[in-house]
């Protein structure tokens, strides 16, 4: 029930001595707004960095050749080698269950071109199975499908920033042709999202063609640019990774079985594991430094508390003298703490969180994606204010439990 005479008296006690209360506030508010702001702040590069994995399948293992390291076969370490179809078809036989996304890649120097207008993009030779690795967003037509490969379709898929460039203002882009290193090609489809995961290429500035039209159109033989490894959800990458990659070089003549350095490969499912354990430590962290400034602040009002009540030991003695209980007492000194810890934390939570909005605001545009909606949600909030209520209680408990010891005798006769 509200006492609106307790509320009165606990103003006046706080009233006489301003600057003290203030500073005294000020501990919890300090503590409180960091753990706040350094908390959403986590929270936004947290987001930022998952929503870059958002168009990956995470268990996925990234495959490229490089230079060996053993001599083998006749051939010197040193020596470049490569993929090549043949690879693509012995990892379907032997491992039916795995996703094997084979990509070529070139770099278009006079880049893709529609009517007067053009763009820089790389030309990307791809398989229906993509989709299964790479989650592509359609915004209109469709993907690269089986008859485009048999036939060696000249047709296309555009990412985002292409359609922009050559289709802007909202142009439709299906059935066009547009020019591509001399090469006319249709546009089947066109893809949207923000995806900042380069898996050899900008995947917003590309264009993205069948396998075979690619590897034919600019005589790129058999070769094979890279190999994407996917694994379905009842499997993990990490567990079939080495035995894929002995596969690959017990292949090649001129690689060695033992030569672990001419293939290299980064799994998507680690990497992730590896970005998620950092920021739990980063959050331990935060809470560790942001829950430590708050329990300073904490105990800064109960040694301010314990100040008060010596000060005013005669006021105590003689309420008690007339008949004040000891819980009236006790209920008095705690809601006081409690008073100036929850309206100084509560200071202290809206401000970080009106910091983290502004934060959102200026960083989630300039911070090309790594920085997304920061803030804290609402169990956290609440469990903010559940503690400040409590230790609120807790810094008021020591010092009403000493004022209910004073005799009203000797708190009378205090000077």
């Amino acid at each position: 029930m509200f006492d609106r005479e307790l509320y009165k008296e606990i103003w006046q006690a706080i009233s006489k001595n301003k600057t003290r209360s203030t500073l005294t506030a000020f501990g919890v508010f300090w503590g409180l707004f960091m753990l706040i702001t350094l908390a959403g702040a986590g929270n936004g590069l947290q987001n930022g960095i998952e929503a870059q994995f958002s168009s990956v399948a995470k268990n996925t293992s990234i495959l490229l050749t490089n230079n060996t390291t053993i001599p083998y076969g006749g051939f010197k370490r040193n020596h470049w080698w490569s993929f090549n179809n043949s690879d693509v078809v012995a990892l379907n036989k032997q491992y039916p269950d795995l996703y094997i996304v084979p990509r070529i890649t070139r770099w278009s120097g006079s880049g893709a071109t529609y009517n007067l207008r053009s763009t820089e993009c790389s030309a990307v030779g791809e398989y229906p199975v993509t989709t299964n690795v790479e989650y592509l967003k359609m915004e209109c037509g469709r993907y690269i499908n089986d008859i485009d490969i048999l036939q060696r379709r000249k047709v296309c898929v555009i990412g985002p920033k292409v359609r922009e460039e050559l289709f802007p203002n909202g142009e439709d882009p299906l059935g066009k042709y547009i020019c591509l290193s001399g090469v006319y090609y249709k546009v089947v489809g066109a893809y949207g999202g923000d995806s900042k995961i380069s898996l050899g290429f900008d995947p917003d500035q590309a264009v993205r063609l069948p396998f075979s039209t690619m590897q034919q159109t600019y005589n790129m033989g058999d070769n094979v640019s890279m190999l994407l490894i996917g694994a379905p959800a009842d499997k993990n990458i990490t567990d079939v990774e080495e035995e894929v990659m002995r596969f690959i070089r017990s292949r090649h003549k001129d690689v060695s079985p033992d030569d672990n350095e001419a293939l290299w490969h980064t799994n998507l499912s680690k990497t992730f594991g590896q970005i998620t354990n950092l920021f739990l430590g980063v959050d331990l962290l935060i809470w560790l430094v942001g829950l430590g400034t708050l329990l300073a602040g904490v105990i800064g009002i109960s040694n301010i508390m314990l100040v008060i009540v010596k000060e005013r030991t005669q006021e105590i003695g003689i309420k008690r003298a007339l008949g004040a209980t000891p819980a009236s007492v006790i209920r008095q000194i705690i809601t006081e703490a409690v008073l100036i810890t929850v309206v100084a934390g509560y200071l202290g939570l809206v401000l970080g969180v009106l910091i983290n909005e502004g934060l959102g605001v200026v960083l989630s545009s300039s911070s090309d994606g790594l920085f997304l909606n920061p803030g804290i949600n609402l169990g956290v909030g609440l469990a903010c204010l559940a503690i400040l209520v409590v230790s609120g209680a807790l810094a008021g408990l020591l010092p009403a439990m000493r004022a209910v010891k004073i005799k009203p005798i000797d708190a009378i006769r205090e000077e």
